[in-house]
Formats: C-alpha cells, structure tokens, sequence
C-alpha cells in the first residue's frame, strides 16, 4: 500500500508540476507574441550580437521571473535602466532581463567552453571555468558600453545635418514638430532620427516639449545633446525665435567635432608608438643584427 501511495503521489506531483509548466508556456508565449514587431524580433536581435540573440529565450524564460522577485529589483531598474536607454535597447530588454543576461551567462558561458572544449578535443585545464564564469558575468557590461559608444558616436556624426535641417525647416515657417519631421524624412535613418521620432512621440501624447526635450537628454546622455535640448528649453522658456539659436548651434556643434577629430588625429602617434617598440623594432633590430651575428661566428671560427 505505501508502495502504490508514493508512486500515485509522485505521479500526481509530477503532473501538476507539468500542468504549471505548461500554462505559464503558454503564457509566455502569448506574451512573446505581443512583443513581435517591436524590436524583439530574431532579424532584429542578430544586429545586437549573436550572444545576446541566442541566450535571450533562455534567459527571459526561466531567470528574468525570479530577477523580477527579487526585493532589491528597483536597486537593479535604478542602476540599469539609463544604460539600456542610452544603448537604444529599451525594446529588446528590460533592466530585469539585463541582469538576467549576466546571471545566465555564469553557467551560460562555462557550457559553451565545455562544449568548445570537447569538440576541439582539447585538453584545456578545467580550472578556467571559474575564470570563464567571471567573465561571462561581466561580458553584459562590456557589451553594453561598446553598444553605448556606437550609438552616441552616431548621434553625434548625424547632429550638424540635422541641426543645420531644423534651422532652415523652422526658418522657412514650420513649427518644431513639423521641422522635425522634416529631418526625419530628410535624413538617413540613425539613432539620433530614432530619437528625435521617440521625442515627437512624446509631445503628441501630452508631454511638454521642455519634458520632452529632458527626456531625450537623458536617453542619449552627450553633453552636446544636453546643451542643445538645454537652448531649445531656454528659448522656448522666454518665447525666443529658434532659427538664429539652432544655426548657433549647429556651427558649435561643427567645431566641437572637428577638434574631436584633430584631437584623435594628434593622439595616433602616441597610439602607435607601443606596437612599434614591441613588434616594429624587434624586427629591425633581427634583420640588421642577424648578418652580424652570422659574420662575428663565421670569423671566429
């Protein structure tokens, strides 16, 4: 009898465990369903890298509900969020679903060392997984701020157009949101288009374009862009015209960056000084000391 009670007992367990699964798989993906066009797409996800693309149905499946859980989670949307936005991934994860990825990928990346090892057939030492751990637990920060980096560098190569766009739009007679427009139908797609579309979004539904203007500064986090949304909300402030600031601004914005590029240009000496000690001079020193020393044993003998 206690037989036949533990294995009527684990079989039971067993099925409602299976039924629980099943129905938040369905869940889940129901909810994977509604969030198919906005950016969470697989075509999508491969441009933000093949790590990301392959670990985020694992990772938002089964450890962003316990992240979520967690008391400290508004801790982690604090220290994460303004990251996500200025990388331009508010639509492909949340601060809970980065934390996520970093916490997936303690075990993701020892299993991937793992199976490289076996399929190389190498030898390498098992004691590396704790190093491989480590470094799969910051690989998301390391991504992050290169994703970060790109993005404001686009923005800032995309700027001069349409700050130069903006002054002749508002000048011509078009309001803010129409010049704009403008911009975005004149210039090639790019983050700072994405930006200035999420920020016409804003005001439509009911924001300030000083709230509006806060926000955009916040997302892209460039002092240029803070200086530019901070004119735009002073001029705006005391009823000023736009057209002569935007001009202003745009020649300021031009400056900026071809003394960035000045700048760069001035420190490629010094960038280069390192390989050519190490790997230039070495060789150098091998081709004309090699003869010598050939000559000096030759003669000896």
């Amino acid at each position: 009898m206690l037989m036949y009670a533990s294995l009527f007992l684990a079989g039971l367990s067993v099925f409602l465990v299976m039924s629980l699964m099943f129905i938040e798989e369905d869940e889940y993906k129901a909810q994977e369903k509604l969030e198919t066009g906005a950016g969470t797409d697989k075509e999508s996800l491969a441009q933000h890298g093949i790590i990301l693309k392959y670990s985020r149905p694992f990772f938002r499946r089964y450890v962003t509900p316990i992240v979520s859980s967690f008391k400290n989670k508004k801790k982690i949307r604090e220290k994460y969020k303004r990251k996500i936005a200025t990388a331009g991934l508010t639509d492909v994860l949340t601060p809970e679903d980065f934390f996520s990825f970093k916490l997936f990928l303690i075990v993701g990346f020892p299993i991937l060392f793992m199976a490289i090892r076996t399929f190389l057939e190498e030898t390498w030492p098992l004691n590396y997984i704790f190093i491989v751990s480590i470094l799969g637990f910051f690989y998301p920060d390391i991504w992050i701020r290169s994703k970060v980096q790109q993005r404001q560098q686009e923005v800032m190569r995309n700027m001069p157009f349409a700050v130069d766009m903006l002054a002749l739009s508002v000048e011509a007679g078009l309001d803010f949101i129409a010049a704009m427009s403008k911009v975005n139908d004149k210039a090639k797609p790019s983050a700072l288009t994405k930006e200035f579309s999420l920020l016409m979004k804003e005001i439509k539904i009911g924001a300030s374009r000083a709230e509006a203007l806060r926000n955009m500064a916040w997302r892209v986090d460039l002092i240029q862009i803070s200086s530019f949304c901070a004119t735009l909300i002073a001029a705006d402030s005391v009823g000023a015209s736009i057209g002569p600031i935007l001009k202003a601004l745009s020649t300021e914005i031009r400056q900026k960056r071809s003394s960035d590029v000045e700048k760069a240009g001035a420190t490629a000496a010094t960038k280069i000084l390192f390989p050519m000690l190490f790997l230039i001079v070495p060789a150098v020193f091998l081709i004309v000391g090699a003869p010598l020393a050939l000559e000096a044993m030759v003669g000896g003998k």
